[in-house]
């Protein structure tokens, strides 16, 4: 994925993107590699991906981190970040990998950003 975009848009905006795209699709255009969310109200759209959340991503948009390495580095309960992980994931914003652990033991997760640019567009009114 090249880009997400996160925006704040009505139904009747949802409606208008979606028959756009299926017009450029029956036109045969090419397709931008992008993932689209949309939320309703921007304080729904910023509650759902509140500062710490926020964070968490920008952390994985540089380099795939463990949660271990995350929740130090956020100074952060272990906990929380698998928390909001998951909810990340199943966005689409993120996805994880259970992998060895270097040292020989155990298993870790490791995150990572599904692109290396997320635009966030919060409208009012």
């Amino acid at each position: 994925m090249s880009k997400i975009v996160i925006r704040t848009d009505d139904v009747a905006g949802f409606f208008s993107r979606a028959k756009d795209a299926a017009q450029r699709a029956d036109r045969g255009d090419v397709f931008e590699n992008k993932l689209t969310l949309s939320f309703e109200d921007p304080q729904q759209m910023f509650s759902v991906l509140s500062e710490a959340r926020r964070s968490l991503m920008l952390e994985v948009m540089h380099e795939p981190r463990t949660i271990n390495q995350l929740s130090d580095l956020l100074h952060r309960n272990r906990s929380a970040i698998t928390k909001d992980v998951g909810l990340l994931e199943k966005l689409g914003l993120l996805v994880s990998q259970r992998q060895a652990n270097p040292a020989g033991h155990g298993i870790q997760k490791v995150v990572r950003s599904v692109a290396p640019k997320i635009e966030m567009v919060a409208t009012l009114g």
